[in-house]
């Protein structure tokens, strides 16, 4: 079963992606923040990692960072609904950063569950 690492500080959208992955045989790991993230990240193995962009602590681009230096080959999907400036420009930041992927909120079930799969391959 491959598992992937959540992190977002919004614990609505925590639940309601966990909830969609679940159902679709991944087994998921939740932090709340950037910090929290990258500790759970160092003690589990993670095979993605899904992150928001803007957070309290530690933001998205900051740990998308730090998570490619420890393992260059982790895929990661980048999502934000944007904040100051517009969510596309996160966005483009977070690729240059290492995102695999990038998901502007809201998204569907369907996008989400395509995005995971692509990058992980269709069997969990």
């Amino acid at each position: 079963m491959k598992r992937i690492l959540i992190i977002d500080d919004d614990h609505h959208i925590l639940l309601m992606i966990k909830k969609m992955l679940e159902r679709a045989g991944f087994e998921i790991e939740l932090a709340s923040n950037g910090n929290e993230g990258l500790e759970l990240f160092k003690r589990i193995q993670a095979d993605l990692v899904i992150t928001d962009i803007i957070m309290p602590e530690k933001e998205g681009l900051e740990t998308i960072r730090e998570m490619k230096r420890l393992r260059s080959d982790l895929k990661i999907i980048a999502m934000s609904g944007g904040g100051k400036i517009s969510a596309d420009n996160y966005l483009n930041t977070a690729k240059i950063f290492g995102a695999s992927k990038v998901l502007e909120k809201p998204f569907s079930q369907k996008t989400m569950i395509s995005t995971v799969t692509d990058l992980l391959g269709a069997s969990s």
